[in-house]
C-alpha cells in the first residue's frame, strides 16, 4: 500500500511539474540563428507559440530595444503574413559604416493573411538585426499577442537578473562576446600569408629550375639530331665513293 501511494504521488508531482513548466516556456521568445555577438548582425526567430485552445494567434508585435536602436532590421517574408515595419526619427543619429543614420526601425508586426498560429502550433519569424550594441549584454524585445476572439496578451514585462520570472516575459536576446576579427585575425593571416610565400617561393624554384632542365633537355636534343644527320650523310658519301 505504501508502494502504490508513494508511486500514485510521485505520478502527479511528476505530471504537476510538466504542466507547470510547459506554461512556463509556452511565451513569445526571441532565439538567435547562430550567434548574436556584440557589435556584428545577426539573424534571430521570433518564436510565438498558442497558449489558447479555443483562439489563433493572428497578430505578432515586436518592439525594438529604444536605448539601443538597431540601423538594420530586416523581416524575412513568411508565408500567409503580412509584414509592417515602423521607423521613426533619432533624437541622435548613429554612424555606421561611416554614415549618419537618422532613424531606425521602432517595432515590425505581422499580421494573418491566409492563415494562422492554431491551438498547439507555434511559428517562427525571421529577422535580421544589426549592428548590435557592444555596451550591452542582452537585448530586450516587447511583444503583444493578438488572437481572433480579440484577447490580447502583452509580453511587456522585463526580467530582473536574479529574480523570478515574470507572469509575462518580454522576449530576451543574450548577447556573446564581441568576435575578434582584427587582432588574433591578423596574426595567423600574418602567419598563413608566410607559409604561402614560402611554397610560393618554393614552387616558383623548382619551377624555374624544371624549365631550366627542360631547357638543357631540348638542346641536347637538338644537338644529338643534328650528329645523328651529319652521320648519315657523311656514310652516305663515303658509299659513293667506294662505288666510283
Amino acid at each position: 500500500m505504501n508502494v502504490s501511494r508513494i508511486a500514485a504521488a510521485s505520478a502527479v508531482a511528476a505530471a504537476s511539474m510538466l504542466l507547470f513548466c510547459g506554461a512556463a516556456s509556452a511565451h513569445v521568445g526571441v532565439q538567435p540563428q547562430g550567434e548574436a555577438a556584440k557589435g556584428g548582425y545577426a539573424v534571430v526567430n521570433v518564436k510565438v507559440p498558442n497558449e489558447r485552445d479555443n483562439a489563433s494567434t493572428v497578430k505578432v508585435e515586436i518592439n525594438m530595444p529604444a536605448e539601443h536602436p538597431l540601423s538594420s532590421v530586416m523581416p524575412q517574408p513568411v508565408p500567409g503574413w503580412k509584414v509592417k515595419v515602423d521607423k521613426s526619427e533619432l533624437d541622435k543619429p548613429l554612424e555606421v559604416h561611416g554614415k549618419q543614420i537618422t532613424e531606425a526601425v521602432t517595432k515590425v508586426t505581422w499580421t494573418a493573411d491566409g492563415t494562422k498560429i492554431g491551438p498547439g502550433e507555434f511559428q517562427q519569424f525571421p529577422v535580421s538585426l544589426g549592428r548590435l550594441p557592444e555596451d550591452a549584454d542582452q537585448l530586450v524585445f516587447k511583444a503583444i499577442q493578438t488572437y481572433d476572439n480579440k484577447e490580447v496578451v502583452r509580453w511587456i514585462e522585463e526580467p530582473t537578473e536574479g529574480g523570478e520570472e515574470p507572469e509575462s516575459p518580454a522576449p530576451v536576446l543574450k548577447l556573446s562576446a564581441a568576435a575578434d576579427d582584427h587582432h588574433g585575425a591578423s596574426a595567423t593571416g600574418a602567419k598563413d600569408d608566410a607559409k604561402a610565400a614560402g611554397h610560393e617561393e618554393e614552387a616558383a624554384s623548382r619551377t624555374a629550375s624544371g624549365d631550366s632542365s627542360d631547357s638543357t633537355a631540348r638542346i641536347l636534343g637538338v644537338v644529338g639530331i643534328l650528329v645523328g644527320a651529319a652521320g648519315v650523310a657523311f656514310g652516305v658519301l663515303a658509299g659513293r665513293r667506294r662505288s666510283a
